[in-house]
């Protein structure tokens, strides 16, 4: 699978970003500005969304491998895999399973475990189904029609970037059917007999629900040179939310010794 990126900076430290649910590639692109005299930043859009193709089906094994054939077809040596929330779940499934890829990976508030607030966006997702976007003339109308469902402006708008406007026409960048559907497998995590024993930075948000303490020593376990690092100002959008700090875990995280 051809998998859509946008390349930013030209450091020597080759680094792939993958986001979130609902997300893009270029939700990194500030931080890969930033990055730009340490790393070569690809951004990378997820199967099912962006512009990726999508898939018939989805488990995290199966988006994961999509994910490393790109890897292994564009780059001559082993990267940096950064991966935030379903991200960061594809990126430490992509370690474990195809760890001759990999040359260290930080993985963003997510864990190798269950994690129900993934389910919080189902009603998110319901309110996009219902959007009649076969009548929508604007992206204003269509952030106005969903205010009721969705108040939270930053969520709002968040997910209305999945929107495409070809013409007079507008489409789901995102194969919403297809996620919506998959949300319990996106909150999952099957189990898997495997070590990463690369350098791994895992990231979490002080603010966030995502990480429990309970889930801590399943992490040691599957990546026994994990460094936790919490930013306490942070939600689960931990880049978008503390820029500045991320951006220094970031360049830690590349100059760190393998």
């Amino acid at each position: 699978m051809k998998l859509a990126d946008l390349t930013i900076g030209s450091g020597p430290s080759q680094v792939v970003f993958l986001h979130g649910l609902f997300g893009q590639g270029k939700n990194f692109s500030s931080i890969a500005s930033a990055l730009s005299d340490l790393a070569t930043s690809h951004l990378v859009d997820l199967p099912n969304h962006g512009r990726s193709p999508w898939t018939e089906n989805f488990d995290l094994d199966g988006q994961a491998d999509h994910v490393a054939d790109w890897i292994a077809e564009t780059f001559q040596a082993p990267i940096a895999l950064i991966g935030h929330s379903l991200g960061g779940k594809i990126a430490m499934r992509i370690a474990l399973r195809r760890p001759e890829l990999i040359e260290r990976l930080m993985v963003v508030d997510i864990s190798p475990a269950r994690n129900e607030a993934a389910l919080s966006f189902d009603a998110l997702v319901a309110a996009l189904r219902r959007l009649d976007i076969d009548h929508i003339t604007s992206r204003t109308q269509a952030d106005q029609e969903l205010t009721a469902e969705i108040p939270d402006v930053v969520v709002r708008r968040f997910l209305l970037q999945n929107l495409s406007h070809h013409g007079q026409h507008w489409s789901w960048m995102a194969n919403l059917d297809l996620l919506a559907d998959s949300l319990h497998f996106v909150g999952g995590w099957s189990e898997i007999d495997a070590v990463y024993d690369g350098p791994v930075f895992w990231v979490t948000g002080g603010r966030s629900q995502y990480v429990q303490p309970d889930h801590v020593d399943i992490m040691r376990r599957l990546f026994p040179r994990m460094l936790q690092v919490s930013l306490k100002r942070a939600g689960h959008w931990v880049h978008a939310d503390d820029p500045e700090s991320f951006l220094v875990v970031c360049r830690r995280f590349l100059q760190l010794e393998a």
